[in-house]
């Protein structure tokens, strides 16, 4: 029995950054050496000078839709719609905001410009045309520690320079930290990239529930190992290079191919202390929330203990915490 109270630790909440940097390359890097148990305190720019030729660096080029959207009830309240899942060509899956509403209850967005109306209790639907450009009329789905209104600068920091595949609810935070220039020089060192798609859902930020961690039921999330990404894993296991994941969910879709073999699909992949990895040598990620799956992954990549000592180290340092805060690397 894993308990869920091993995976808390303490965050003084002015350590949980509310605004990107300026600049993505100048958040602070924790460096944690597993084998000789040492942790640097470095700049993520640096990042380089832990790369070696031949490594294979994995990015998620996920893409954060505008998922959130304001309307108003035909009575003119204001609503909150979080749109979670397209279900068919026209109905949304969604959590309202408040939730007090009624199966065919209208509701405008756009000034009036589109309708859509409460199918079910959890579901909405559209016209087709309006299904096709309701995400034109949405915002930022920050994250809920982040106490403030979306602004325009989140449509820019809020995504990676490289996102590509939209589907994601929810940022892959660990390469908000790369600028294009940071990844050509990354190559130009011999340094391999290559990418895989997971689109990351809410449950990224709910806290396990359950006493006893084995019996918490992951969300599962749409990934996609493409081919060329297959062929650079194995050249670089081949050439001695090591496979280092950008982001937990890069982590976990290359984890699920290792271990199902399936390329693409659904993963509920629930890693926690005493999991074999299978394919990932190191891992570049952010500071993660106490008593969540991502902490417990970190925690069975790093050792729970060395992992508590560097996450108590970086809030005496006071590192930024979360999606706008500094990075962790682990080798």
């Amino acid at each position: 029995m894993l308990k869920l109270a091993e995976f808390d630790y303490p965050l003084p909440k002015e350590l949980i950054a509310q605004y990107p940097l300026e600049k993505r390359e100048e958040a602070r890097l924790l460096v944690l050496d597993r084998r000789a148990q040492t942790i640097q305190h470095k700049v993520f720019k640096e990042l380089g000078g832990f790369l070696n030729k031949n490594d294979l660096l994995v990015l998620n080029d996920t893409k954060v839709l505008l998922c959130r959207l304001i309307g108003k009830k035909t009575t003119g309240g204001k609503v909150e719609i979080l749109l979670t899942r397209r279900q068919n060509g026209t109905t949304f899956s969604c959590l309202l905001q408040p939730s007090r509403t009624k199966t065919g209850e209208k509701i405008l967005f756009a000034g009036g410009q589109i309708t859509g109306i409460l199918s079910s209790r959890g579901h909405i639907s559209f016209k087709q045309e309006d299904a096709n450009r309701i995400y034109n009329f949405g915002i930022v789905p920050l994250p809920p520690y982040i106490k403030r209104e979306p602004e325009d600068l989140d449509k820019l920091y809020y995504q990676t320079v490289y996102a590509k595949h939209e589907g994601a609810l929810a940022s892959p935070t660990a390469g908000l930290h790369f600028t294009d220039e940071s990844l050509q020089e990354i190559k130009q060192a011999g340094v391999n990239i290559a990418y895989v798609t997971l689109h990351v859902g809410l449950g990224t930020f709910r806290p396990v529930k359950c006493e006893n961690i084995l019996e918490h039921k992951m969300e599962s999330e749409n990934f996609v190992v493409p081919d060329a990404t297959v062929e650079a894993v194995a050249k670089a296991k081949k050439d001695g290079g090591r496979i280092i994941a950008v982001g937990t969910t890069s982590l976990r879709a290359l984890e699920t191919y290792a271990a199902a073999g399936r390329k693409e699909g659904n993963t509920d992949l629930f890693i926690y202390p005493g999991y074999k990895f299978q394919l990932v040598d190191a891992l570049l990620t952010n500071f993660h929330l106490p008593m969540t799956t991502l902490f417990m992954l970190v925690c069975a990549f790093a050792g729970k203990e060395f992992m508590q000592k560097a996450y108590r180290e970086a809030v005496e340092q006071k590192y930024r915490f979360y999606s706008y805060g500094d990075a962790m690397l682990i080798i």
